[in-house]
């Protein structure tokens, strides 16, 4: 399949062209159904004779190319219908019947707030055109209408207020949120990039997007929520993120302050956070990526902190040096693993009030995870007269100093 990407430069562009590349080189071998063997990517620095080219080479057309900050608002007609009217006149000069997908915005529904948009007009007429020749020429057309599109690589104070937000803070330069309750729908650029590969392979999610105040099956629409069916004139991502302006600083402040406190929040699998989180990072200045961390060092050797979490407790280092024993103590509730990665030791634990002593030999050739067990003193020896002992460990609830919850006793 030879792919032409218009806007490749852009955000969706460079994203969408990145991740297709992968396909091509085998690198993401996920979608087994789509085979690629050439990327055209046309942005503004291509001629009119390479878009003819490759108008008459390709097999599935992505539209990203549009304007959405004109210092000329008829800027939007020229930017959003008129290129979108040459390309497709290219691939009829060609007799190019390949499938085209279009990048439509809600505004195009013209509802709410968006009833006298410039920009929301011509996308719409955009549309229009694109299902004009849809009817002429029998090629298939994936129209999509965006929400607010974010993700890495999203350009800062031009036309994402997150893509700002996360610059600034990630920079620690201010930012102005004049209603924190304004909410916000996101369409993160991987959802967006998995469903492009889903209409790639002929299975686009098609909807409707009901007037508004319509009720359709006992649901009231608004104008600007799409409403799945089958044979939908539209295509839609699925998947998308509601979150109001107040809580999507408040979680970037939280991320910004990680490296402080070391306090990992709620991330779950597929959840707005850890997809702000990963956007948040593409972020980072160059002298943030790395950050110290405090090592409590003595003649022994060392104890560093690495990470805490908000409900599955904290990951440690140990650094023992050669012949020492660390540990000698006991817990009532708080109980570890401790995993040696490197050297040879010895783990031992004593029930408390009893003296019978089980042992673990472990080593950095053998890694194994070792329970501290609550109610058991414990302790973790070097062996070796040369080298250290170094032991990652995790406690199933944060240190907390005034209830440490660790009582001396020698195994």
């Amino acid at each position: 399949m030879k792919i032409l990407v218009t806007g490749a430069a852009g955000f969706v562009g460079r994203n969408l062209v990145e991740n297709l590349k992968n396909i091509r080189d085998g690198k993401n071998r996920t979608r087994p159904n789509i085979s690629i063997e050439e990327i055209y990517e046309y942005d503004r620095n291509n001629t009119p004779e390479q878009l003819d080219e490759w108008c008459g080479k390709a097999d599935f057309v992505f539209n990203l190319a549009g304007v959405n900050r004109p210092q000329d608002p008829k800027e939007f007609k020229e930017g959003n219908f008129g290129f979108a009217s040459t390309l497709l006149d290219t691939l009829k000069k060609h007799g190019n019947k390949c499938p085209v997908m279009l990048s439509s915005s809600l505004q195009a529904t013209l509802a709410g707030r968006f009833g006298t948009s410039e920009y929301g007009l011509s996308k719409r007429d955009g549309e229009e055109l694109f299902f004009s020749y849809a009817a002429e020429t029998g090629a298939t057309v994936y129209v999509y209408r965006f929400p607010n599109l974010v993700g890495k690589w999203v350009r800062p104070n031009y036309n994402s207020a997150v893509g700002t937000f996360c610059n600034n803070i990630a920079n620690d330069l201010p930012i102005t949120v004049n209603d924190p309750s304004v909410e916000l729908e996101m369409l993160f650029i991987d959802d967006l990039i998995d469903e492009m590969y889903d209409a790639m392979e002929g299975h686009p999610h098609r909807a409707e997007y009901p007037k508004t105040e319509e009720v359709v099956d006992g649901v009231e629409y608004d104008g600007l929520t799409p409403r799945a069916t089958a044979d939908g004139r539209y295509c839609y991502a699925p998947v998308t993120h509601k979150a109001t302006l107040g809580r999507i600083v408040e979680l970037l402040h939280t991320f910004h302050d990680q490296p402080q406190n070391l306090i990992m929040p709620k991330i779950p699998s597929g959840s707005f956070e850890k997809k702000l989180y990963s956007m948040y990072l593409s972020y980072l200045p160059k002298e943030k990526v790395a950050f110290d961390l405090k090592m409590n060092c003595d003649d022994r050797g060392s104890f560093t902190e690495l990470l805490k979490t908000s409900d599955h407790g904290q990951f440690s280092v140990n650094i023992s040096k050669p012949g020492i024993t660390k540990g000698q103590h006991w817990h009532n509730s708080k109980w570890e693993f401790f995993i040696v990665v490197s050297g040879h030791g010895l783990i031992q634990e004593r029930k408390i009030g009893t003296d019978e002593v089980i042992e673990f030999d472990v080593s950095g050739n053998h890694i194994q995870a070792v329970h501290m067990l609550p109610g058991y003193t414990h302790n973790i020896i070097n062996l070796s007269d040369t080298e250290n002992l170094v032991t990652v460990m995790w406690a199933n609830e944060i240190f907390d100093p005034n209830h440490p919850d660790t009582f001396g006793e020698t195994v």
